[in-house]
């Protein structure tokens, strides 16, 4: 197996495992290809949702293509300023937000794309005038898991339907600068349809501030754009969804600017998680391979029951032979990466090959068990470089402090 022109392999051989290996090109090639689609129709401003993936080297390589960020942390904001990023680059959507943390990211520069009415009183006192949009729940919801599906009615996200209207009204009243409306409707989607029924809300919504005298210069879909994990799955159609989606802003508002937030579509598939094989186990029920790495790695898995596919990176093009369950190390029933998967006859040191790991690996992993947090690795045209160092044990333990009563 080869990643961006170098053999996965030796990237392992090189930097240990587990290991997360990003392929520069392709991360690149994403962005371009998400903003391509909807520039072609109207100005486009695609702000990647960095939660799905914070690394230093990520977030410069998507500055460079001209990327603008959306953060939900004052951390991701101020990693994306680390990186290079403007404040006028970085929209901050969070939710139930401190007062400590609006008052950190306003005197940064940076637009808040408000949650609640309760958020926009407090923003009131501690920064007014501020530059705002506000995030709106359109009652229609989409994702791979109801984990991450967030538009539906009742859902803890945005400003609830019936008083979207008068929250804006208010803010307008609190001399607010109002920039845009924004709505988010899950994570994962892979038909176009539930984002064509946000955007009749959304327009809906805009014609009617437009009576009251308020004028958007945005309107922002959100992310939530899905990517195959299964092979043979329909990647999903971002040239049609931008050129239905840009149609209806046009043809019904007098809005210029589309806004949106891949994170998942930009990163997911740029990176393999690659794990090396410990151990193996025929239970007369079920066959196992133990890895290295495991849902303290990658909780996706564990978490939603993603599914990723996996390969023997070392044998790759072997005749498959048997099903087996990759399990990791972790004193939990529920760690597995995969089940049921048919592979070549593992072995002992074997590198199993995790595809789609870009988005929510590494952001979500742990150290649960005191395991250390694992390096990651960007390869550019056949040359790996490190961009996280594997934490040691000392890394571990650096915040930890033991009371002098108990030396």
């Amino acid at each position: 197996m080869y990643i961006g022109g170098k053999s996965a392999v030796e990237i392992a051989d090189e930097f240990g495992t587990p290991v997360y290996v990003t392929d520069e090109q392709r991360v690149r090639e994403n962005y371009r290809r998400i903003y391509g689609a909807f520039s072609r129709f109207m100005d486009t401003r695609v702000h990647y949702a960095c939660k799905a993936n914070t690394n230093l080297a990520i977030l410069s390589i998507l500055r460079e293509e001209g990327a603008g960020i959306d953060a939900v942390s004052i951390g991701e904001v101020m990693s994306c300023l680390k990186a290079g990023f403007t404040p006028d680059r970085i929209m901050y959507t969070g939710v139930n937000v401190s007062d400590a943390e609006l008052k950190a990211v306003s005197e940064l520069g940076v637009m808040i794309n408000l949650d609640s009415a309760c958020e926009m009183e407090r923003l009131a006192r501690i920064a007014p005038c501020s530059d705002v949009s506000f995030r709106i729940t359109p009652g229609v919801g989409s994702g791979h898991s109801a984990k991450v599906t967030t538009g539906n009615k009742g859902a803890k996200f945005g400003i609830p339907l019936d008083q979207v209207i008068d929250t804006y009204a208010r803010a307008k009243d609190l001399g607010f600068n109002i920039k845009g409306i924004h709505a988010h409707i899950g994570s994962g989607g892979q038909v176009v349809e539930p984002f064509m029924d946000m955007m009749e809300v959304l327009i809906e919504l805009v014609n009617e501030l437009k009576g009251l005298g308020i004028d958007l210069e945005f309107i922002d879909m959100g992310g939530g754009i899905g990517v195959p994990y299964r092979p043979q799955e329909e990647e999903m159609d971002v040239e049609e969804l931008a050129s239905n989606l840009t149609s209806m802003i046009e043809e019904e508002t007098d809005v210029k600017t589309i806004m949106l937030e891949p994170g998942r579509y930009i990163v997911c598939d740029s990176t393999v998680l690659l794990t090396r094989v410990n151990d193996l186990k025929d239970t007369g029920v079920k066959r196992y391979v133990g890895v290295d790495a495991g849902f303290n790695t990658l909780v996706r898995p564990t978490m939603y029951d993603s599914y990723h596919h996996v390969a023997l990176a070392n044998r790759m093009g072997k005749a498959c032979t048997s099903k087996y369950d990759v399990v990791g190390p972790i004193c939990e029933s529920g760690d597995y990466l995969a089940h049921d998967r048919v592979l070549p006859d593992p072995q002992v040191g074997d590198l199993v090959a995790v595809y789609d790991a870009g988005a929510y690996g590494f952001s979500m992993s742990s150290r649960y068990n005191s395991r250390p947090l694992c390096a990651e690795v960007l390869v550019n045209d056949g040359k790996a470089e490190l961009i996280r160092e594997a934490e040691t044990m000392e890394d571990v333990w650096r915040h930890q402090i033991v009371p002098e009563r108990l030396r």
